[in-house]
């Protein structure tokens, strides 16, 4: 019998029928979600507040989780310098072991995080089994329960993750501005549940951003005369976002440079006549590699998506501009006629290696000088 420190037990519920006993932590309760992996080793406060995340079970490969606590908020600018958003994005957190803090600037415990936020948690039970499941069958619903008695976990799954725009948790109801008083240029981001790692790195390059929420139309976007516009990151099945997609196509129409972030890379490939499908278990990680095919380097980003670009789905008129050399999922696209770059992976890294901060510095060539090509 496994000793739960917290006194408290816990359960995974995978939809195969697999079912993982173990030690609840964080919040009591029940929450259903998707369940998907991540293998980093660190950085759990930002990927447990990456709103792309925002209908998942997160399951962390690295044996020990919670170590170095959780960190007060840091605001600059309005931007968050140390959390991806505001809040908790997942719906519940696997590990091995949930371990205390020992960190000088730790204020919390993961355990205590996770209980003012309302977010349940399971210790105590193989990661690697789990891992193997959703490796061989593919990313599928979940259960997961901690500090309750449930004696049919499989009644509290509903409707699947494929089928929820999850974008209407996460994107703001109404316009937000970070002023920037360094620079010139006004950018719009159309905002599905932004990182504010990458609101940060495009503030660090002197933009005035505007974030509008997902649904914004194009005339919405062009009302503010931006210099440039970026469609960020953001949760769930793009399929879903025909809208989104119009909208993209829509600003195409007045050339000014454009940028898409994961979520918005795939919109991009939607718009622009590609496909988007479904991955078997997608891509989460800080360590995964990607190469830049224009010039043969291959750099180390940071991932979070379960849809990808495949290269018979490449919309015409593109030329791809990375792809994972473990997989062949594209990574990046450039438009050939139009100022339009992609990235399927982070590349502000937060957390992560730092190789593809770069590619704002690209983007802010286009907006600022005119290069895009």
């Amino acid at each position: 019998m496994t000793f739960c420190k917290r006194g408290t037990e816990g359960l995974i519920y995978l939809e195969d029928g697999t079912l993982l006993k173990g030690c609840g932590f964080g919040a009591k309760g029940i929450r259903q979600g998707e369940v998907v992996f991540t293998t980093s080793m660190n950085g759990y406060p930002e990927s447990m507040t990456d709103p792309s995340y925002r209908g998942q079970i997160l399951a962390i490969t690295h044996p020990l989780v919670g170590n170095y606590g959780v960190p007060s908020p840091i605001v600059k600018n309005g931007i968050l310098q140390n959390f991806e958003s505001e809040h908790i994005q997942i719906e519940g957190l696997v590990v091995i072991e949930e371990t205390d803090p020992f960190k000088w600037n730790s204020s919390k415990s993961l355990h205590e995080w996770m209980a003012e936020q309302g977010v349940p948690g399971v210790s105590s039970v193989d990661t690697r089994l789990l891992v193997k499941r959703v490796r061989t069958l593919g990313s599928m619903m979940g259960v997961i329960v901690s500090g309750m008695e449930v004696s049919d976990p499989a009644s509290y799954l509903g409707k699947r993750y494929d089928e929820i725009d999850f974008t209407y948790f996460t994107s703001p109801k109404s316009p937000i501005i970070h002023q920037n008083v360094s620079g010139s240029s006004l950018i719009v981001l159309v905002d599905c549940g932004i990182k504010h790692g990458i609101l940060d790195e495009l503030y660090r390059r002197g933009f005035t951003i505007i974030r509008l929420p997902c649904k914004s139309t194009a005339e919405e976007i062009m009302d503010y005369s931006p210099k440039g516009v970026v469609f960020g990151n953001g949760p769930g099945n793009p399929n879903l976002l025909e809208g989104l997609a119009q909208t993209f196509a829509s600003v195409t129409e007045y050339k000014i440079p454009t940028l898409g972030v994961c979520l918005g890379h795939q919109i991009a490939t939607k718009a622009l006549g590609g496909k988007v499908r479904k991955m078997k278990f997608g891509h989460r990680a800080i360590n995964k590699p990607v190469v830049d095919v224009t010039s043969g380097k291959c750099f180390i980003s940071t991932h979070n998506h379960g849809y990808g670009v495949y290269k018979e789905d490449v919309p015409q008129d593109t030329q791809v501009w990375f792809i994972n050399p473990d997989d062949g999922v594209v990574e990046g696209l450039i438009h050939k006629r139009l100022p339009i770059i992609t990235t399927q992976f982070h590349p502000e890294s937060r957390p992560g290696p730092n190789d593809t901060v770069w590619v704002f510095d690209r983007f802010k060539k286009m907006v600022i000088g005119n290069e895009w090509n």
